[in-house]
C-alpha cells in the first residue's frame, strides 16, 4: 500500500492539476460513468465533531475509495490544529486491496476550490469583473485565488460575520493586484459572482441582494439542516449541482425543495453543461446558481492524481499491508 502524508500534498498538488481532476469526475458522474456512495454524516457526541464517510466508483477512471473525516470546530483553538480533518482511502477495483491512504486536509480546500472554480468557468459570464466573498475563513482563501482564475476579475468585494476575519480576503486579494472592498450584504448586488464559504444553519444572503445576471456558488452547505442563502433565489435561479441526490437531501437545495419552491427535476448536473449535453447559462441576465455539496468522487479523484505524483518523483511510502 502507498502512503502519502498531509505534509507532502502541498508539493504535489496545483490548483491547475485539481481543477482538471474535478472537471473529469463531474463530466463522468453526468454521463454515468461515475456515481458516488450514499452519505454518513453524523454528530459524533464529542468536541462538538461533526463525522463522515463519502466514497464512489469512477468506471472511467478506476478510482474506487472513500474520504473519512470531518469537521472538528475545537480544533484551532484548543489545539492549533485546522477543524477540517479527512483522511482518503483507494482501492483496487480489481481486486478490492487497499492501494493507497493519503492526507485529505490540503486536498479537500483544493477540490472545493476547484469545484466553484469549474462552475464558474462554465456557468459565470463572460465579463464578470467584480467577484463578492460571503465568508472570510481557512476555506475562503482557496476559493478566491481559485476563482481569481477564471475570469479577468478587477475587484473582490466581501462580507464576513466577523469582520476581523476579512483579512484573510484582503490577503488574496493583494497578491492578485486586485483592490478589495469589504461590503454589508446589500452590496452583494455589484458582484457578477458570489461565493458563499461558511458553516451557517441560517440563509444569510437574501433572493434580493443578488443583481441579474450573477452566478453564485454556495459551497457552505453539506449536511442536513445547513443553510447559506434564502430558498426564494433558488426559485429565481437555474439550479446546477455535483450531486442531485445530495443537493436535494443535504446541500442548499434541500429547503427549496422543502418548502415546495423548486423540485428535484429542475435542478441540473453541472456535468452535463461540461459534457455539452446542457446549454448552461442562457443569458446575461440568468442568474444561474450552483450547489456544490462535496462529492466523493472529487476526493478521490485529486488523490489518485496525487499517488500518481508521488510514485512517478520518488516520495511516496510505500508498506505491506
Amino acid at each position: 500500500m502507498i502512503i502519502v502524508p498531509e505534509r507532502e500534498i502541498a508539493g504535489l498538488m496545483t490548483r491547475e492539476a485539481a481543477f482538471d481532476a474535478v472537471e473529469k469526475v463531474f463530466a463522468a458522474m453526468a454521463s454515468g460513468d461515475a456515481y458516488n456512495f450514499p452519505v454518513i454524516r453524523e454528530a459524533i457526541g464529542h468536541e462538538d465533531a461533526l463525522y463522515g464517510f463519502k466514497g464512489g466508483f469512477d468506471k472511467a477512471g478506476l478510482t474506487l475509495g472513500l474520504k473519512a473525516g470531518g469537521y472538528w470546530p475545537n480544533n484551532l483553538e484548543k489545539r492549533g490544529l485546522i477543524n477540517h480533518q479527512s483522511t482518503v482511502f483507494l482501492f483496487d477495483p480489481d481486486t478490492g486491496k487497499a492501494r493507497a491512504m493519503v492526507g485529505g486536509n490540503l486536498l479537500t480546500a483544493l477540490r472545493t476550490a476547484a469545484a466553484s472554480s469549474v462552475s464558474i468557468r462554465h456557468l459565470a459570464r463572460q465579463d464578470a469583473k467584480v467577484i463578492g466573498m460571503i465568508g472570510a475563513g481557512h476555506q475562503a482563501k482557496f476559493q478566491l485565488r481559485a476563482a481569481l482564475e477564471q475570469r479577468d476579475f478587477q475587484k473582490v468585494i466581501g462580507w464576513n460575520l466577523h469582520p476581523e476575519m476579512l483579512s484573510n480576503l484582503q490577503e488574496v486579494a493583494d497578491e492578485a493586484g486586485l483592490p478589495f472592498e469589504p461590503v454589508e450584504l446589500d452590496g452583494m448586488r455589484d458582484a457578477d459572482v458570489i461565493i458563499s464559504i461558511t458553516s451557517s444553519f441560517d440563509a444569510i444572503l437574501g433572493a434580493d441582494q443578488v443583481g441579474p445576471g450573477t452566478h453564485i456558488a454556495c459551497m457552505g452547505t453539506d449536511t442536513k439542516g445547513k443553510q447559506e442563502v434564502d430558498p426564494q433565489l433558488l426559485k429565481k435561479a437555474t439550479v446546477f449541482t455535483d450531486e442531485i441526490a445530495q443537493s436535494v437531501s443535504i446541500g442548499e437545495a434541500q429547503h427549496a425543495v422543502a418548502q415546495g419552491l423548486i423540485s428535484e427535476s429542475d435542478i441540473s448536473q453541472l456535468g452535463a453543461v461540461i459534457n455539452k449535453t446542457h446549454p448552461g447559462r442562457r443569458s446575461d441576465d440568468e442568474i444561474t446558481l450552483f450547489d456544490g455539496t462535496g462529492v466523493g468522487l472529487q476526493d478521490l479523484a485529486v488523490a489518485a492524481a496525487v499517488v500518481d505524483l508521488a510514485v512517478e518523483k520518488g516520495i511516496a511510502i510505500e508498506v505491506d499491508f
